[in-house]
């Protein structure tokens, strides 16, 4: 027999519930947690790091503020103040520059330069040397007190060997240790050599001498002085070598550290002094004036010491106080009667090396802090010998901002990395884990629906998990449930295999019944023979199982020819011929005596009386031998109650109401080798017919054994 080829319909998926997803939503739940709580960490630290650096701020200002104050009044913050436009200051055209010197105003009315203690230590404290590579240094300066006479002091020291001195009278220099100073003031050229003159007894470790000066032109670059040349008398000078040597030897030609101090005078300064009433002091001019120190060797060697060497490093300056200065601090520095654009101003250092983002930047600014700080400022006055100096301090909270902001975006990489680290976490599990529980729940979930008595009309032949196999816990769970769903559709296709040939069977027995049952009704053709009825009926009955699938779904499908009949009658007729169809004792009561009126109710005769005859035979079959089987009627205006009552056995509670359904039999629940010819079909059949005539069948025990009531509809002519 040929197989039709099976065509099962596509999958029907449920709608999951929000239960079905807690699990997912839990785990993302927990990695978005872990997310916000990374930035929630991030955002707190940099919160409390804010309100850490504005206390810090609010107690550091002072403390900047007293320093700067501190420094500034030293003699070397007062030089600072006194010579703004020196060389590498805030007005210095030539910053930078520390060739040719230029001199300072030294925070001193005049310097005591006889004596090398004092002026060593007045040029130390001040800080005003121009220092060299080779160990030299140099400061030039003038005092802050104009009426100490205009004398320009050049203080310094170098290394040098045994210093040669010059004898008293003699002409010739090119022997001999002689310091050259050059001095460019207003387009004028003044040059000045000192030949140095030994004071020391011979024999002594250290030596003390003069250096005498001679003035005129081209005495700088001459090797002999003119005959009758004599010394500036304001022209002072000393210079002092000590004894120990540098390296630590005895040596007598080692090298020694000499000091020199010369106060130089200064001609136009002087001019200056006699020729006003009030004398400006410092010159205006100052920063222009040009200085250059050399100390010659004997015989033409090179000299031991050049002011215009390379490599000279700067006294401190007022640029130097930025460093003291946080970010967006200002500090502005004006003298008291001065013009305000003389005012200088300095402000704190912003490290260009750092970067910072804006939106973090930004995200500072907005975090709240329990400490504000409104814009902070201190004031203070420095007492000079040239005048006062008003010094602001203003502080900016945005620096801090700033500054915080550079560290924040140094951090901010390892907040990303764990980020990044985090996101990529749940994206492998998301990916290789989530997406797969996922289908495959949705998978079985679709297998455990459409295999429900409910949707047994559904087919799972589309179903497939095998792509979702692997080695891992979840691959093997889909690759079981796989194989599974493999042998469920095997079962299904065996299944429908197995109704069709069951179709087919009864296609051939209702062909085969059919030929007999014509000649039957061809012989009981009269319709006074009580024959004739029943032979109908099994026309009938086989008509219904022909060309279907199952009893249950013949049944099922069954046209009925609902009609008018006097209920009344009819059962006087079924009690009468219930012996031909082997049941004896069948008796037929009325019940009232409406029941003596034609009772016209709406119902299929035959299909009744089979509704009727089944319920008799499972009553004939459960009754004591002997007893009856007791038929009554009951009219009332909405219908007819048919009662058939058998004595006997109670029905189980738990079977009232399954034995109407297909294939429930009291002889399949015990067992019975009787099964067979018991397949729990008629009251199935009894069901069916009432609820296709609009009335209804049930079972109900009594004291003395098991009614059926089948209710009918009064037949009412349109």
């Amino acid at each position: 027999m040929k197989v039709p080829s099976l065509s099962m319909p596509k999958l029907e998926v449920p709608r999951l519930g929000l239960a079905s997803f807690r699990r997912r939503i839990l785990f993302r739940g927990v990695f978005l947690m872990l997310v916000l709580a990374t930035l929630a960490l991030a955002v707190g630290l940099l919160q409390e790091e804010k309100e850490r650096s504005y206390r810090n701020y609010q107690e550091n200002f002072r403390k900047t503020q007293a320093e700067i104050v501190a420094r500034l009044r030293h003699p070397a913050g007062l030089l600072a103040l006194l010579n703004p436009r020196a060389p590498g200051g805030m007005d210095s055209a030539t910053a930078g520059n520390a060739t040719p010197l230029r001199p300072l105003v030294l925070p001193y009315a005049a310097l005591d330069f006889d004596d090398q203690n004092k002026a060593q230590q007045a040029i130390e404290m001040a800080g005003c040397s121009v220092r060299y590579p080779d160990g030299g240094s140099i400061c030039v300066a003038i005092g802050s007190n104009p009426y100490s006479g205009g004398f320009l002091y050049l203080v310094g020291g170098f290394d040098s060997g045994e210093l040669v001195p010059r004898e008293r009278g003699s002409l010739a220099l090119e022997a001999v240790h002689r310091a050259s100073v050059t001095v460019t003031l207003r387009g004028e050229v003044t040059q000045w050599i000192a030949p140095f003159e030994s004071m020391s007894a011979p024999g002594e470790r250290a030596v003390r001498g003069r250096l005498t000066g001679f003035a005129g032109a081209g005495v700088g670059a001459s090797s002999e002085l003119e005959a009758g040349a004599r010394p500036v008398r304001d022209f002072r000078g000393w210079l002092w070598q000590g004894g120990p040597c540098l390296d630590g030897s005895e040596s007598p030609d080692c090298r020694k550290r000499a000091f020199f101090s010369i106060r130089l005078p200064v001609e136009s300064f002087r001019e200056a002094l006699f020729n006003k009433p009030r004398p400006v002091w410092p010159p205006a001019d100052l920063d222009q004036m040009q200085v250059r120190f050399q100390m010659l060797a004997p015989g033409g060697a090179p000299p031991l010491f050049d002011s215009n060497a390379p490599g000279a490093v700067l006294p401190p300056s007022l640029t130097d106080l930025r460093q003291t200065l946080l970010p967006g601090e200002t500090l502005q520095i004006t003298r008291q009667g001065g013009r305000p654009n003389e005012a200088i101003t300095l402000r704190g250092v912003q490290d260009t090396g750092e970067v910072s983002s804006p939106w973090l930047t930004r995200l500072i600014r907005r975090l709240p802090v329990d400490t504000p700080l409104a814009p902070l400022s201190a004031r203070d006055i420095i007492t000079t010998p040239a005048g006062s100096y008003e010094v602001r301090l203003g502080g900016d909270v945005r620096g801090i901002e700033q500054a915080l902001s550079v560290v924040a975006t140094r951090v901010s990489w390892f907040v990303g990395a764990m980020l990044a680290a985090i996101g990529l976490a749940w994206l492998l599990i998301e990916v290789g884990l989530i997406r797969r529980i996922t289908v495959l729940t949705r998978r079985a979930a679709a297998v455990s629906y459409n295999v429900q008595d409910a949707r047994v009309d559904k087919r799972i032949g589309d179903l497939d998990v095998s792509d979702l196999r692997g080695n891992d816990e979840l691959g093997i769970l889909a690759g079981g449930l796989s194989d599974l769903l493999q042998r469920v559709k095997d079962d299904v296709r065996r299944e429908h295999i197995r109704a069709q040939q069951e179709r087919d069977m009864w296609h051939a027995v209702g062909h085969e019944i059919m030929s007999p049952l014509q000649s039957l009704m061809v012989l009981h053709g009269q319709p006074g023979d009580a024959s004739h009825r029943y032979v109908q009926r099994m026309q009938q009955a086989v008509r219904v199982l022909y060309s279907q699938a199952s009893p249950s779904e013949a049944l099922e499908a069954a046209a009925l020819q609902v009609g008018a009949i006097d209920v009344d009658a009819f059962l006087h007729h079924v009690a009468e011929n219930a012996r031909f169809a082997g049941i004896d004792g069948v008796r037929y009561e009325r019940a009232n005596e409406r029941t003596l009126a034609p009772v016209m109710v709406r119902a299929d005769e035959f299909s009744l009386e089979d509704a009727v005859t089944h319920i008799l035979r499972n009553a004939a079959r459960y009754r004591p031998e002997g007893t009856p089987i007791t038929l009554s009627l009951d009219a009332t205006d909405s219908g007819a109650v048919i009662t058939i009552h058998n004595q006997g056995p109670a029905i189980d509670a738990a079977l009232l109401e399954k034995i109407f359904e297909y294939g429930v039999s009291d002889a399949a629940q015990a067992g019975e080798e009787s099964v067979g010819e018991h397949r729990g079909q008629g009251l199935f059949v009894a069901k069916t017919y009432m609820a296709k005539m609009g009335g209804t069948v049930s079972a109900r025990n009594e004291s003395d054994g098991v009614s059926f009531v089948l209710t009918l509809g009064i037949y009412s002519i349109p």
